[in-house]
């Protein structure tokens, strides 16, 4: 079959397995949630085996590190990943909740219900657990998902697929309501993003690169991040020894994540205290440090930032750091260079960390807390399909309410309109 007409019946499928779904009881996707689970745990050996496929042809292929740590299957991100459907079949159902129910003066009751998008189509790159964090959220949230992981992760994904397609047979459900693409053909990812006909929303995960060529050819709506800059500012009132266990791992707990702290902004007040030792700590975990001119004449191991490593999301062992003059001005840093992903401040000033709170621009807003938080999971949402940095629909980490719609439902008793 050509890829066109392999596309095609992918997405005729999944509108079909869309409107079964839709209708299923909560009981019956739970159900399918935790033989999906029964499946990836039966089938550890089959993952973790496929995974090392992937892993030795990405060493082959020259992947990066930050590119290889997230390829990577482990036997603890194999018990995540059981974790995570395990926790959305504990979660609340959304759909056919009724909000907001009222009277209005005609008689008439009006609400609105939470309904399905339809059919998701979610493009990521690397990462195998997205593929059970994706497809356990729209499976909950009754809707059918397309997933198309990178090349780089096929024989993973494929074995993940497999799974999948076992739990939704023991549960009843439609197979196709979980479709894993079976090609590496990039084409698939154009036709993808241009089916209005059997997609309704795309949801991007992977590189900037990625995400601006979908952002570009979609004829279909997008819930996207381009890239992840996030902010730590260490303020004048801050608890010193807090701000630099936050820093830390906030940094160095994972370096190829979206939540990874990658500019530091240190207020003048304190930079002298806090600013050598902090700066050790980061040289010795194996941070290079860019800094501004302040930051360098405190701390000798860091070299001159320039202009562009404000931007920076480096997805590596590197920190961009700044002396700033006060909460003004950090604030004024992180709404010009950061992607309006994460970004924390470290104060014990409550009036500061509410206008931090009010005024940062960005899906996540932190007091005392290290970016590596922004994430579902973390969130208590089970798992997350992405973090979107829009601001129409869903903001943040999306979870079961970011893949539903609302519409209007009204109440009557035979009232007509005068």
């Amino acid at each position: 079959m050509d890829l066109i007409s392999y596309m095609q019946q992918t997405g005729k499928a999944a509108r079909e397995a869309a409107a079964r779904l839709a209708a299923a009881d909560t009981g019956a996707k739970n159900a399918a949630l935790l033989a999906i689970a029964e499946a990836l745990a039966a089938e550890r050996a089959s993952l973790l085996a496929a995974n090392a496929e992937d892993m030795s042809r990405g060493h082959e292929r020259g992947l990066d590190a930050a590119l290889l740590d997230r390829l990577e299957l482990t036997a603890p991100r194999i018990d995540a990943m059981l974790e995570g459907l395990e926790q959305v079949a504990g979660l609340p159902d959304p759909i056919g909740q009724i909000d907001d129910l009222r009277y209005m003066p005609s008689g008439i009751r009006v609400g609105r219900m939470r309904v399905p998008l339809g059919v998701i189509g979610i493009i990521y790159e690397s990462r195998p657990n997205v593929t059970i964090d994706a497809a356990s959220l729209c499976l909950k949230s009754g809707n059918a998902t397309i997933l198309r992981g990178g090349s780089e992760a096929l024989a993973s994904n494929q074995a993940i697929g497999r799974c999948i397609a076992r739990g939704l047979a023991e549960a009843g459900l439609p197979e196709a309501a979980i479709q894993v693409l079976d090609t590496p053909d990039r084409a698939a990812v154009g036709e993808l993003v241009r089916m209005p006909e059997y997609v309704d929303v795309i949801v991007p995960r992977g590189g900037k690169g990625l995400i601006e060529r979908i952002s570009s050819e979609a004829t279909v709506p997008v819930i996207k991040h381009l890239d992840g800059n996030c902010h730590v500012y260490i303020a004048a009132e801050a608890d010193l020894d807090m701000a630099q266990s936050i820093t830390l791992n906030a940094k160095t707990q994972r370096y190829g994540t979206c939540n990874t702290l990658e500019t530091l902004l240190v207020d003048s007040a304190v930079a002298a205290e806090v600013l050598p030792g902090l700066a050790a700590a980061l040289v010795t975990a194996g941070v290079e440090l860019r800094g501004c001119e302040q930051t360098r004449e405190l701390v000798e191991a860091a070299v001159p930032a320039e202009e562009s490593d404000w931007y920076e999301e480096y997805l590596g062992p590197v920190l961009a750091v700044r002396v700033v003059s006060g909460l003004e001005e950090a604030i004024h840093h992180i709404n010009r260079y950061g992607s309006k992903h994460t970004d924390a401040i470290v104060t014990r000033d409550h009036a500061a960390a509410m206008r931090f709170l009010r005024e940062v621009d960005s899906s996540s807003v932190m007091v005392n807390a290290s970016t590596r938080f922004a994430d579902g999971f973390e969130y208590g949402l089970g798992a997350e399909i992405g973090i979107s940095t829009d601001k129409l629909h869903a903001r943040g980490p999306v979870g079961l309410e970011g893949l539903t719609s609302r519409k209007y439902v009204v109440l009557g008793e035979g009232q007509t309109r005068q």
